[in-house]
């Protein structure tokens, strides 16, 4: 299969060895987009800098900018679908293969990592964040999901480098499937496994990054309501 993983990393040097070392053994092209860490991540790239794509820059500009950064490098060798996953070791890479299954007969489709977040004993911000999430993507698109804000994802490439994005923070995730969703692409969940470590580190700024969600959501809704869901609604009555 024509995939890869795309690893954005932001200061998890403690956690990036591990789902490194964890990625590789499914012998997949692997990306690496350092967006501008200043903890050591740089020697931990190097000592897998033979089986890595490493991207790099020193200031720090986004989640949503490295994993562009990453999908437009895979774009660029002709990979057809990427797998993205988060840095801070909460993602399970065995679960990779269960991405990989799916996607066998699934190959345009996007699949969604899904966590059982109470069963993990998810912080309670998580828990209300996500749900807060799955509502309005459901207003946006009609398409209701039971985890819009994973990071464990499966993307088909061509499609998401098509679009221009407003975001290039945490909200590009969410930019990203709406757009992606307004475009005809249709999700799969896969249940995937996850891990709250008391020394997992977190760069989600909960005041901050909520507002800039909260915008982006308001003018997704205000797209949604103008133009997409009368489109969809006509599509409907004239099936």
């Amino acid at each position: 299969m024509n995939v890869c993983v795309i690893i954005p990393t932001y200061n998890n040097a403690p956690k990036l060895k591990g789902v490194i070392q964890g990625v590789l053994k499914h012998s997949l092209p692997v990306i690496v987009v350092n967006d501008g860490s200043t903890d050591g991540t740089e020697d931990i790239l190097a000592e897998f800098a033979a089986a890595l794509d490493i991207i790099e820059y020193e200031q720090n500009r986004g989640k949503g900018f490295a994993l562009l950064k990453g999908f437009e490098r895979a774009n660029s060798l002709g990979i057809e679908a990427a797998i993205t996953i988060d840095s801070d070791g909460q993602h399970d890479p065995c679960d990779i293969k269960d991405l990989l299954e799916v996607h066998k007969n699934h190959p345009n489709k996007i699949l969604m990592g899904s966590r059982d977040l109470e069963a993990a004993g998810a912080p309670g911000k998580s828990s209300f964040g996500n749900k807060f999430s799955n509502f309005w993507f459901w207003v946006e698109t009609g398409i209701r999901l039971p985890d819009t804000q994973t990071g464990f994802r499966l993307y088909p490439v061509k499609p998401v480098c098509r679009f221009k994005y407003i975001t290039n923070r945490f909200g590009f995730e969410i930019e990203s499937i709406v757009k992606l969703a307004w475009s005809g692409v249709e999700f799969i969940p896969v249940h995937i496994g996850v891990s709250y470590p008391e020394d997992r580190i977190t760069h989600f700024r909960p005041i901050k990054d909520f507002a800039r969600i909260s915008a982006l959501n308001t003018w997704l809704v205000t797209l949604a309501v103008l133009y997409h869901i009368p489109k969809r609604l006509f599509k409907r009555r004239s099936a």
